[in-house]
This record gives C-alpha cells, structure tokens and sequence, in this order.
C-alpha cells in the first residue's frame, strides 16, 4: 500500500522526472500526418496547395501557435493521444512559443536531429516536449 501525499497530485516536470519515457516516434509522425490533411483542406478555402506550397505550411505554423500555445494538443495529437508541454515546468508552453516551435518544425531539419527523450531541435529551441496524454476517465 502507498501513501497518497498532497506532493502525489503534483505532476513532476518532464525535465525531472528521471522515469520520463517519450511517446513513440509513429504517434508523433501520425499526429502530423493527421495535422497536414487538416492544413491542406484549410489552405484549399483561400489557396491552391499544388501550386502556392507556403499556403499549407503557413496553416501548419498558425495550427501549431493557436492549439499548441493555447490547448496544448494539435487535432492530430488530441487523435494519437499526445501533447506538448514545457520541458521545465510542465505547463502550456504559450502562444509564442508555440509558433516559434511551428516554424522550426516547417523548416523539417530540426525534427530529424533528436535527442535522447525524443526531443527535435525545435523542441529543444522552443522549450518543449511531447508526453503521453492522460486517458479520459470513465
């Protein structure tokens, strides 16, 4: 039996948290996948994506800034169960921190080059990483 402390409510950042395990590589990548369908749709209402390619990427970066910096799940991470959080504190990483970490992401490069928790160099540049998301209670 454990004992329950008000300290056992409290998550712990994923920054100190030496048990962190990252989500897998193939929910991140079926999150995004699901996240470009939805910016090719969008960028089809006021652009031609096969022809002006920065339509879908500028709906991708603005996707990232509004449901990251504000809900902390893109619609494809809300679908794989994943969420992006501050690598120190936990919380939402914000607004702006969410766009920078978009644009990063556009440019493809950073997201190859990983670290040991699975950590891009936009998540490393932006503060962020991406964690399990708690299961609905039933």
């Amino acid at each position: 039996m454990t004992a329950v402390t008000d300290t056992a409510a409290v998550p712990v950042p994923p920054a100190a948290d030496r048990a962190f395990t990252p989500p897998s590589l193939g929910r991140r990548f079926g999150a995004l996948i699901i996240d470009w369908v939805l910016c090719l749709l969008i960028a089809n209402i006021f652009a031609d994506p096969t022809r002006d390619g920065w339509a879908p990427v500028l709906v991708l970066i603005l996707e990232y800034g509004f449901f990251l910096g504000l809900f902390a799940q893109t619609p494809g991470m809300y679908v794989t169960r994943i969420r992006c959080l501050s690598w120190a504190d936990g919380g939402r990483i914000g607004v702006v921190r969410a766009l920078l970490r978009g644009v990063l992401l556009a440019l493809v490069v950073p997201a190859l080059i990983m670290d040991e928790h699975r950590r891009g160099l936009h998540d490393r540049l932006a503060g962020s990483v991406i964690v399990d998301a708690p299961r609905p209670a039933r």
